[in-house]
């Protein structure tokens, strides 16, 4: 990263020089020389530079336009949305609790998949392969299963 790059960002994330300090573990005299030019930034200090820009999230496609707003301690989605640690923990919990009521009352309900395919991220020059199993129906598994019958049988 470019000298005149790092100051930038600094100051756009940054109220003070103590503060930075602090946040990079290092002494308000080093944020100086850092600033000043004097002496080359830490790589460590700009990927954590970096990382806090982004708002703390992988650089992957699949969290462009997401971000987290440490002082609030929400995430905030591409349309605006946000959400608290305790709401994404209490879905897990409300998940659970479906999927258990509808075991115990045998309702027969299969969830509607959308079509709307994420595009995977790209690992050592190509693309991770799509899953090669998806959802299975109760119906598609009974005649699986007759099909396998009848060709024992048929042996």
């Amino acid at each position: 990263m470019l000298h005149e790059s790092f100051v930038k960002l600094f100051w756009r994330h940054f109220d003070s020089i103590p503060q930075a300090a602090a946040w990079f573990h290092v002494k308000p005299v080093t944020v100086k020389r850092w600033l000043s030019g004097w002496m080359d930034v830490n790589p460590m200090a700009e990927k954590l530079l970096l990382i806090r820009a982004r708002g703390y999230l992988p650089d992957d496609s699949r969290w462009q336009g997401f971000r987290v707003d440490e002082y609030r301690c929400i995430i905030i989605t591409p349309e605006g949305r946000q959400f608290s640690p305790k709401e994404l923990d209490s879905w897990a919990v409300r998940f659970d609790e479906f999927h258990a009521l509808k075991r115990l009352y045998e309702l027969d309900y299969i969830p509607v998949r959308s079509n709307v395919v994420t595009p995977l991220p790209f690992r050592g020059g190509h693309r991770i392969k799509a899953a090669k199993s998806d959802t299975v129906t109760k119906e598609k598994k009974k005649e699986y299963r007759r099909a396998m019958a009848e060709r024992k049988i048929a042996k």
